[in-house]
């Protein structure tokens, strides 16, 4: 008989028919999850204890489906101001209060998911005040009738326009641009590799770090990492260029003045034009 009695105890222990079937129903939009309290409870040692590894990836999960990131403000071509649009994501904060009242309740619950704000960190007043003096310029020019050159030239000065570095800040080159694939538009083109001319996807986009590495030779402004070509390039004088691959060089640089800088970039008709500004209040050291 006790034999029999312990047989049944250790299936309702290990058994999940015998597991309780306490819900957590989380709702928001697209978002319909439902969780069980068995699932994040600690039962091989104390079933009053959470486990935590579980309930920080259902925290980054629940981010990554709610979180919309902010738009910041910027410049149009016409040099209006574009304000800048807040963002959400999950208010971490107040769902753990929420999932710590379920957990140790005996109740089911059904919330909607709680989110906040999350706004820009360039807004229209600061881009504004930021865009009133020009204390760096640089052109080069390239030849358009190689139309994927030049396409990817244009792609990647789009890519840092309008992009706002904070004081104390890093920039860097391949992070904001992003890696050069088919998916985001870019074409193989002419590349140098090892001193010799090749192909491969984005080819030109470092005339446009290049460009950029001259629009930022002022005072303010560490140049943290930076690499020249294994061959001469015709846009900018020996030495002056600045070399980029995404799983290779980059070009960093830190922003140490006491205010943002505001990066403008353009490519169209041949020529790559880069200027930086900041607010009119900064005074450069000769």
């Amino acid at each position: 008989m006790w034999k029999r009695v312990s047989i049944i105890i250790c299936l309702i222990i290990i058994n999940p028919l015998f597991i309780s079937a306490q819900q957590l129903v989380i709702t928001d939009g697209d978002i319909s999850e439902t969780i069980l309290r068995d699932h994040f409870a600690l039962y091989q040692i104390d079933d009053h204890l959470i486990d935590v590894n579980k309930l920080s990836l259902l925290l980054k999960r629940l981010d990554e489906q709610t979180f919309k990131p902010p738009t910041n403000a910027m410049i149009s071509d016409n040099e209006s101001i574009i304000s800048g649009k807040s963002g959400v994501r999950l208010d971490k904060e107040k769902f753990l209060e929420q999932f710590m009242q379920f957990f140790y309740s005996d109740q089911s619950y059904q919330i909607k998911l709680p989110k906040k704000t999350v706004h820009p960190q360039v807004d229209s007043e600061l881009i504004d005040e930021i865009r009133s003096k020009e204390i760096g310029r640089y052109i080069t020019y390239y030849r358009t009738r190689n139309k994927e050159r030049s396409h990817n030239i244009a792609l990647s000065a789009e890519a840092i326009n309008n992009y706002v570095v904070l004081p104390g800040k890093r920039f860097s080159f391949n992070e904001v641009v992003g890696k050069r694939t088919k998916e985001k538009g870019y074409m193989r083109a002419p590349v140098i590799v090892k001193g010799e001319l090749s192909e491969d996807i984005g080819g030109g986009i470092c005339q446009v770090s290049s460009t950029l590495f001259n629009a930022v030779l002022f005072n303010g402004i560490e140049i943290v990492e930076r690499y020249s070509h294994s061959k001469e390039v015709p846009y900018v004088p020996p030495g002056k260029d600045a070399t980029v691959s995404w799983w290779g060089p980059d070009f960093v640089f830190t922003n140490e003045l006491s205010h943002p800088i505001l990066i403008r970039a353009k490519a169209e008709n041949g020529m790559v034009e880069i200027r930086i500004f900041t607010s009119d209040r900064v005074q450069l050291k000769e």
